[in-house]
């Protein structure tokens, strides 16, 4: 099964300013967790996102295309980085989040989602 894992951002992650020392902190504890993941064979590709101040949406009504540009809010529906795992199940996947470090300095959610796969649409 893959899974989609969501680090949900946070006000601090969307303003792009961390204390220097808890980022080397978080970097080197993350690197370690990355590290045990591609042991296992689970990491399949892993990366963080710029704040939505340097993104863009594109909105679709019919033929018409609106691009909107960030930052966008509120940050707590945004997304800050992701991993693409490919785990047994739902359950290993959570086992394997609640060993990562927090990747916020404080309080921060890091949400799991299912992908689709062919054998879904029948």
């Amino acid at each position: 099964m893959r899974v989609m894992v969501l680090v949900k951002a946070t006000e601090d992650s969307e303003k792009g300013l961390f204390d220097t020392a808890w980022q080397a902190e978080m970097m080197a504890a993350m690197g370690r967790f990355n590290d045990e993941l591609r042991d296992a064979g689970i990491l399949r590709a892993a990366d963080g996102l710029r704040p939505s101040s340097h993104g863009k949406r594109v909105a679709f009504d019919g033929n018409a295309r609106t691009v909107i540009d960030g930052p966008f809010a509120p940050a707590r529906d945004l997304v800050a980085g992701f991993w693409l795992w490919e785990v047994k199940d739902i359950d290993e996947a959570v086992a394997w989040v609640k060993r990562c470090p927090n990747p916020m300095p404080g309080p921060s959610e890091i949400e799991i989602r299912p992908l689709y796969e062919m054998a879904d649409f029948g």
